[in-house]
């Protein structure tokens, strides 16, 4: 029961938006409203998302998995370093990468510009956790099906794989809701999507109407998003009744394919982190000390770090009880509860904005600019990046133990603290780990959020690139790179 409470608050959090979007949307009366969305516009503006989702999907299942299994399990030479670099890609917000192409090749605009660039920024949601999930595996069961006569493809894909797929599902849906709600890379790219739509819609007219009615849409493809990833999720489930495994997994031999291994992973490193970052380090020479002030970096960097540092420990705290139940229930209350938990991601960060200004206007006015405001903003948009990663870690912890906690006198929430928690403590400070990181490079909500007269580095940088002085942009988008890089550096470091 205090699981379900609490996994019930966070669920409710999750859905503030829709309470503004459902007054929004129905001011001018549902007839408008239906119009809105049955639209030509609308279904093609359907097509266009999903189908960027869809592609962006796919690229970043094959580039995240086979990275995970080259530098987990096999012998490639520097595969520490390979896992840092396949981690760095977080740290690049997707408006930087976009501009670091656009403005070296102004070709790329459209479709093959925006799937390109958000594949590189969002591989990595696929890779940490099926990553985790290799280093965590049981390698008897492997080497089961190899002394029973099976191929390393075929025991690849009869053993290896089928565990894989809940973390790789997760990773999967973290993709999709991240390009169904990015608006940076869009923008940039001059791609039609949902999410610029929507933004263009609020920046054009007062009337919030037509806006509201295209997030509603928005909203409806995330839950089917997250209903279709729960279906492919499958019943089983994988855990062992230890922390690791009790071996060391003996590393595949790569042998002449080392060579073609090498080279995917450097041109993955060398597209998704040397040329943005080579880019970025242009702008830095071209400029000068005149073009930025010291003093207010610094500041604007202290601010950067609080913010992100209250928006990850919130969300971690809130997505644990519904992580919980999303992988030890299999109820419809545990399935609506984690779907509720999913609406506000996809929901565009300028909507969520608007929402808790709606919200806190008139009903909690001393929140009206505060920080508390932007830290639930942050929950909203981001509390499915922790659930999904709190549920694969509890996934492959064993319910027996907790069984056997309660045997031996545990409640239910002593069970949890001293079982499962530091069973999945891994996939916990994994997932509020990303959750630091996308804080940070958060735009439309800490633009209209922050409290008045504080800066962060991404709206710092939004706000010089906005005039194009680019030069007197680079040192904020520096600093916001470096910074998101060490907790992607962490992630990426560890190998057992």
């Amino acid at each position: 029961m205090p699981l379900v409470v609490a996994a019930s608050v966070a669920a409710a959090i999750s859905l503030l938006p829709l309470l503004y979007l459902g007054v929004r949307a129905l001011e001018r009366g549902p007839a408008f409203a239906w119009d809105v969305i049955t639209g030509d516009r609308v279904a093609a503006l359907l097509a266009r998302s999903l189908g960027l989702a869809a592609v962006v999907v796919f690229a970043s299942l094959v580039t995240g998995i086979s990275l995970a299994w080259l530098t987990a399990r096999t012998a490639l030479p520097g595969a520490r370093l390979w896992s840092v670099l396949a981690t760095l890609p977080l740290a690049v917000p997707s408006y930087v990468a976009g501009f670091a192409w656009i403005s070296a090749a102004d070709g790329l605009a459209g479709f093959p510009g925006a799937a390109m660039v958000l594949t590189l920024v969002s591989y990595p949601y696929v890779y940490l956790p099926v990553t985790m999930a290799l280093r965590r595996m049981d390698p008897a069961q492997e080497e089961a099906a190899r002394s029973l006569g099976h191929g390393p493809v075929a025991t690849f894909r009869r053993v290896t794989l089928p565990q894989l797929r809940p973390a790789a599902a997760g990773g999967s849906l973290l993709v999709a809701l991240y390009v169904l709600s990015d608006f940076g890379a869009v923008s940039i790219m001059r791609y039609e999507t949902f999410t610029r739509a929507i933004h263009t819609s609020y920046k054009a007219s007062f009337d919030r109407t037509p806006a509201a009615a295209l997030s509603i849409v928005l909203v409806v493809i995330t839950v089917a998003v997250v209903a279709a990833e729960s279906r492919t999720r499958g019943r089983a489930v994988h855990f062992r009744t230890g922390s690791g495994a009790s071996r060391t997994v003996r590393l595949v031999p790569l042998g002449t394919w080392r060579w073609p291994a090498l080279a995917w992973c450097a041109a993955v490193a060398a597209v998704g982190v040397a040329f943005p970052v080579g880019t970025l380090a242009y702008w830095l020479t071209v400029g000068n000390s005149r073009t930025w002030d010291p003093g207010f970096l610094t500041e604007t960097t202290g601010n950067t770090l609080l913010v992100a540092t209250l928006g990850a420990l919130a969300t971690a705290v809130l997505a644990l009880p519904v992580g919980v139940l999303a992988a030890r229930y299999r109820t419809r209350s545990a399935r609506l509860l984690e779907q509720a938990a999913y609406a506000g991601h996809a929901v565009p960060g300028i909507t969520v904005a608007l929402a808790m200004v709606f919200i806190s206007v008139r009903y909690v006015y001393p929140l009206y600019q505060e920080l508390p405001l932007l830290v639930a903003a942050y929950v909203v948009l981001f509390l499915p990046v922790a659930v999904a990663a709190t549920r694969a870690a509890v996934l492959q912890a064993p319910p027996v133990l907790e069984d056997v906690a309660r045997s031996l006198g545990c409640g239910p929430l002593g069970a949890l603290r001293r079982v499962t928690v530091p069973l999945a403590a891994p996939g916990i400070a994994a997932g509020a780990a990303l959750t630091f990181v996308v804080c940070m490079k958060e735009l439309p909500a800490t633009l209209l959020l922050r409290p008045t007269g504080m800066d962060t580095l991404a709206t710092r940088l939004w706000t010089e690139t906005a005039t194009a002085s680019y030069a007197a942009a680079a040192p904020y988008a520096a600093v916001l790179i470096a910074i998101a890089a060490v907790p992607s550096y962490l992630l990426g470091r560890h190998r057992t």
